[in-house]
């Protein structure tokens, strides 16, 4: 699928200034450009559309635990997330940029965090033939909540910092519309709001990603389906009447100073 290259709206300041006849001077700047890459599918259609956003990121792959570095990217596939802080609602937040240092925090207005290693039947046995892991055997979900926010910040450090793009995997999308990446700037301007792609068959996986010119995102929000993961929750495609979406791989671009 060929990726697709957008220009966001201005913000809401900068149109106001360009309608303003008293700032005819004034000259906003152009908004931030971005390619698009969206794919659906089988995991080799996946790894097909992963492999090119990973090659628009530039650079290699900056293993964890490295200092900060001027190019490429960061992946988390939670697979090695420890026993100890697996298949509990109490996930660091943390994680990966104390644990394992990658270079994002993570948060949500939901009670918690998730990595769980029996494809949520440990939440609810009712979900355990539901969702398919990308990269075995890990997958990443919010406690009480569909939405999870990732800021980002130098590697192993608290100075925030700015990524030039960001995708994830997502696993059993049912419904168009019921996932999303929302990307904001350091001002906290929304400079892009992306639907992931409903599958076309049974427990596939949808992938979305975004790659800027430079680096430009602050944090993203990530939307998962309709509602959040519960004991006694259905999904879509098992009669229930929400879509129920879990996450697995993250790609980013290496978090770099602000300007």
């Amino acid at each position: 699928m060929k990726p697709t290259v957008y220009a966001p709206f201005l913000s809401l300041v900068a149109l106001a200034a360009c309608n303003n006849p008293y700032s005819s001077s004034y000259s906003p700047p152009p908004p931030a450009t971005f390619t698009t890459f969206r794919a659906e599918g089988d995991t080799f259609t996946i790894a097909d559309n992963l492999d090119a956003f990973r090659a628009a990121l530039g650079g290699p792959l900056n293993a964890p635990n490295t200092p900060p570095a001027d190019s490429g990217r960061r992946e988390i596939n939670w697979d090695g997330v420890p026993a100890a802080v697996t298949n509990v609602d109490n996930f660091p937040a943390t994680f990966f940029n104390v644990n394992s240092k990658r270079g994002v925090v993570m948060s949500t207005p939901g009670t918690g965090l998730r990595v769980d290693s029996t494809a949520f039947a440990s939440v609810n046995a009712g979900l355990g033939d539901q969702f398919k892991a990308f990269s075995p055997k890990k997958l990443f979900m919010a406690v009480g909540s569909n939405q999870v926010e990732v800021d980002f910040q130098l590697a192993g450090t608290t100075t925030n910092a700015l990524t030039k793009g960001f995708g994830v995997v997502f696993s059993d999308v049912d419904r168009a519309g019921s996932t999303r990446i929302e990307y904001f700037d350091a001002a906290g301007v929304r400079i892009a709001n992306l639907e992931a792609p409903a599958q076309s068959g049974a427990q596939g996986f949808s992938f979305i990603g975004a790659v800027f010119d430079s680096a430009v995102i602050a944090r993203v929000v990530i939307t998962s389906g309709d509602a959040a993961l519960s004991a006694t929750s259905t999904d879509l495609s098992a009669g229930g009447i929400s879509d129920l979406v879990v996450m697995d791989d993250f790609v980013y671009g290496e978090p770099r100073p602000l300007p």
